[in-house]
């Protein structure tokens, strides 16, 4: 039997196999209650076999402990009940639950909420967060315990299997750092001092589990801060927990969150060593004999395999890997772990939370929309139909596995010799690129699997596509750069597609102009800051008109950018809108890229040897155009039904002769993967 499939007897619970899911804050609640998309969310997980869901990641116990992000709030009765039937829903599909329980500290805001200050030991500002908190009196520690207690109680009536405390960063463990905590009363100073609450805390919950539901603690591996808690310390801190009797499991976790580039190592992105903490969990796993669960970057099945074999953790946690595909076990058991949609670590999941929008995963565009958009495309029982995509990149392909799912004869045609559109180019880039890409092996492969006609190198025009006799056409051509945007000079500049594609090699001092904020810009600048090795690049230049590079990236993507901007000596211009570009009089192999302050309307010029520019695309949509006359839609889609997650009204009014058309992704407009694949798969999952 394959090690992650083997059944688990955590201290009385018996679970299904190793595989958890581990506690985290999508954004789907609004009021402190399970909403139902978000029980839709871990349900789904439950279906697909995942033998723990852990929910409820940061579930504030206190009033000054705000829930602001979506978190469940357990300071009120009114959580248990809507939890109830959450936890009969998952209990339903044979997978065991628990719930993340916290007081935040200073790890919170007091301008939104109740307006309460923050709590910490000491009123030592946190830089995520950015507020200067109160220093806990010893009232607000007893009532912070007692709180703690409550919110047990409601857990255990609502029926949870167990709930998990948290100090990783937070209240609990920020009375263990030296680096918040400067009491010199009975919570501070000793090891033994900074761990009372912890242990006060423990007390009360075991007494109000009585029981009825697990207790574990999820802690810090190591701050990874200069003067911080170190490996050998929060080993120590975890014998300490362990030997207590207050503790059923450990799940330990990665460095401290307290600022964006702790949380951006602590949820690494694509192009970083999976598990890198898998070896601090096994340290822990070494010194004491509770149980370990383990959750940092296990994207795949081969390294959650060594974790668990290796004897570093008991339960390894694929969390990340359940938002891309939550029927992972499923498909596992069913010896079809060739069919799993891996997580690529591109983290747009993350990045939309601390952009302050709900999670959504970059390939999966049913996960968190599991009401409009099934996971599992159903076969359909109507007609079969003929179906024509053109443009091979995430929309088409998505379109294209999408129909023949449903089970109608697909052909789709790309002009060029290969599939994948713009990822294939942005693979080009660097190792974080070539990751996230990988999304694209997945879709080809599972449009080889359903029987695809695929066709490359065959560019087609209106009559090639009629030549098909198709029911529908899915238009899916993509956009193409644009440089109109420039007074003068757009025959100067070279676009990142050149770059990417290999069409141009910059040499010397290269200017890249970003008016775009995401990661293709920026994916430019690493490969160019790459090449600068060689000496052919001699200088980088990196100008945005926003306030800052990459605004559009927030954690973990924005600090695993700045690091390798800082560490390639890229200058940064912020502010500045690149208005043209003219050539050097007396120096043919020189520019002169004019940049137009945003604020003051001042301008300055910089010489440069090349410049290369992002903007976005405008949509390729001479195809669709051209075919919309002769179609019975006239390309048009009913946005109600889009939105709804209904069949489009059309699709049930194509007559013989006839074809209906719609165009998906880039050739829509100008937006990103996640938006091109959910257009595709909303649009044809009920054809």
């Amino acid at each position: 039997m394959d090690p992650l499939l083997e059944p688990f007897d955590l201290a009385g619970l018996q679970l299904r196999n190793r595989i958890f899911s581990s506690s985290h804050s999508p954004g789907y609640n609004v009021d402190g209650t399970p909403s139902d998309r978000y029980v839709r969310y871990h349900e789904e997980k439950a279906a697909g076999g995942l033998g723990l869901t852990m929910i409820g990641g940061s579930s504030n116990v206190s009033r000054d402990s705000a829930s602001l992000w979506g978190q469940l709030n357990f300071g009120s009765d009114a959580v248990v009940s809507p939890l109830a039937e959450m936890v009969h829903r998952i209990h339903g599909h044979g997978a065991a639950i628990m719930c993340q329980l916290t007081h935040m500290g200073r790890r919170n805001v007091s301008n939104d909420g109740d307006w309460l200050p923050t709590i910490a030991p000491s009123p030592v500002r946190e830089p995520m967060h950015r507020f200067w908190p109160k220093q806990a009196e010893l009232s607000d520690l007893r009532r912070v315990v007692a709180d703690f207690s409550t919110a047990t109680r409601r857990a255990v009536d609502a029926g949870l299997d167990g709930i998990e405390l948290l100090a990783t960063s937070h209240l609990l463990d920020q009375f263990w750092s030296p680096l918040v905590n400067f009491r010199t009363d009975g919570y501070g100073g000793s090891l033994g001092n900074r761990l009372r609450l912890t242990m006060e805390v423990l007390e009360a919950v075991q007494t109000a589990a009585d029981g009825r539901l697990l207790v574990g603690l999820r802690m810090l591996g190591t701050e990874d801060q200069p003067g911080g808690l170190d490996e050998e310390d929060c080993c120590e801190i975890a014998v300490t927990l362990a030997t207590s009797g207050l503790l059923d499991f450990l799940n330990v976790a990665g460095p401290a969150l307290a600022t964006e580039d702790g949380l951006s190592k602590a949820i690494p992105p694509a192009g970083t060593p999976l598990a890198p903490y898998l070896p601090v969990a096994a340290a822990v796993r070494g010194v004491v004999d509770v149980p370990i669960l383990h959750a940092t970057r296990i994207a795949d099945l081969a390294t959650a395999r060594h974790a668990v074999e290796s004897g570093a953790v008991d339960l390894v946690g694929m969390t990340r890997a359940h938002f891309a595909d939550p029927h992972l076990v499923a498909k596992l058991e069913r010896g079809e772990a060739d069919r799993i949609r891996t997580c690529v670590g591109a983290s747009l999941c993350i990045n939309r939370l601390h952009l302050g929008l709900d999670s959504v995963c970059i390939q999966n565009p049913a996960t968190g929309r599991e009401a409009t958009v099934p996971q599992l495309v159903v076969r359909s029982t109507a007609s079969r139909r003929r179906v024509v995509v053109v443009g091979g990149g995430p929309a088409g392909l998505e379109a294209a596995r999408t129909c023949a799912e449903r089970g109608h004869d697909v052909v789709l045609f790309e002009a060029q010799d290969r599939l994948g559109g713009q990822l294939a180019l942005m693979a080009r880039a660097a190792e974080r690129q070539r990751e996230v890409a990988g999304l694209v092996d997945w879709l080809i492969s599972e449009v080889e699997l359903v029987g695809v006609d695929v066709r490359l190198g065959t560019p087609v025009d209106a009559d090639a596509v009629l030549v098909e006799a198709p029911d529908v056409v899915v238009v899916a051509t993509g956009g193409s750069p644009e440089v109109t945007y420039l007074e003068s000079g757009a025959e100067l500049v070279a676009t990142s597609w050149d770059v990417l594609s290999g069409q141009v090699r910059p040499e010397g001092r290269v200017l890249v102009y970003d008016d775009h904020g995401d990661e293709r810009g920026l994916a430019v600048v690493e490969l160019l800051a790459t090449e600068s090795l060689d000496r052919r690049v001699s200088g980088l230049e990196l100008v945005t008109p926003d306030r800052h590079v990459g605004l559009d990236l927030a954690t973990p993507l924005g600090p695993a950018y700045l690091r390798m901007l800082y560490g390639s000596g890229v200058v940064m211009i912020s502010d500045h809108r690149l208005v043209r570009v003219e050539p050097v009089e007396g120096d043919s192999s020189a520019l002169r890229a004019v940049l137009r302050n945003e604020y003051t309307g001042d301008k300055v010029a910089h010489e440069v040897d090349a410049v290369v520019t992002e903007h976005g695309v405008v949509p390729d949509e001479g195809l669709f155009l051209t075919m919309c006359d002769g179609s019975a839609n006239g390309g048009v889609v009913d946005l109600e039904a889009l939105v709804g997650g209904h069949p489009q009204p059309a699709f049930a009014d194509i007559e013989e002769g006839g074809h209906l058309l719609y165009r998906v992704g880039d050739c829509v407009a100008s937006r990103d993967v996640a938006s091109a694949l959910l257009d595709a798969r909303r649009l044809l999952q009920h054809l």
